[in-house]
């Protein structure tokens, strides 16, 4: 059984399917890329795997270390490791950048890290990162560039230790040094004890982050699997001879 198992996954939103049937395996130790046109159904099984309210599973299975957690909460998710990388990260205004970190690393590890620790420990990430001292000074997101937004949201990746990052649209927006910075952070936190999803359009953030395998959505299915050869075949022919043939 693979960490991640999904399994015939059907969801509505809004009562419209957008997931008709997909099925998906990943391991811990390894990176997937999930690649599609706009409408195709990507962010809806990044928000479905994190229980996004608004994201209605209707058939299949999501299973995560073995457990359904297809009825589990978006907190329940987190704290057993699941962590998402939203494309369009929200503003929290109010609530500080060093606050919210420090709230959420206490619930995913269970119990309350002493102040110095987490000090110490959230320094050291944002140095690695390349993220500005000033941020913890700041609300969440609040007037933070397309750039900052994106590495604040590694940071989190970082601070929490996930078992499963699902990184929706994470190029999305990114300048050639940013998307370099970002990707070297997620490269940075790959290992034995993390598996990657991959969510993008483009080829572009592949070329610094390799992965093990690479997946084609179209119409709310998966209908094209392959290695990293895959994505250079979609960047010198596109979706539409994948499309005609999956539609035939």
């Amino acid at each position: 059984m693979a960490d991640l198992e999904i399994r015939d996954l059907t969801v509505e939103v809004q009562g419209e399917e957008i997931l008709s049937g997909v099925t998906l395996d990943l391991d811990k130790g390894k990176t997937l890329a999930l690649m599609g046109p706009n409408g195709s159904g990507k962010s809806t099984l990044a928000y479905a795997i994190a229980g996004h309210p608004a994201y209605t599973v209707t058939g299949g299975s999501i299973r995560f270390k073995g457990d359904d957690i297809a009825e589990w909460t978006p907190d329940e998710r987190a704290r057993a490791g699941v962590f998402l990388a939203m494309q369009y990260p929200v503003e929290v205004p109010g609530v500080s950048v060093t606050n919210f970190l420090r709230t959420a690393v206490n619930a995913r590890r269970g119990e309350e890290l002493p102040v110095r620790q987490f000090m110490t420990e959230l320094k050291e990430q944002m140095a690695d990162l390349h993220v500005d001292q000033a941020f913890l000074q700041r609300s969440v997101n609040e007037g933070f560039s397309g750039g900052e937004k994106k590495r604040f949201e590694i940071l989190q990746m970082a601070m929490l230790t996930p078992e499963l990052a699902v990184l929706d649209e994470t190029d999305s927006g990114l300048d050639v040094d940013a998307l370099k910075t970002v990707a070297e952070g997620v490269d940075r936190l790959r290992g034995p004890d993390l598996g990657v999803l991959i969510i993008t359009h483009y080829t572009r953030i592949l070329r610094y982050i390799k992965p093990d395998e690479v997946h084609v959505m179209l119409d709310g299915r998966i209908v094209k699997s392959g290695g990293p050869e895959l994505a250079d075949e979609l960047e010198e022919g596109g979706y539409e001879e994948i499309a005609t043939v999956a539609r035939a």
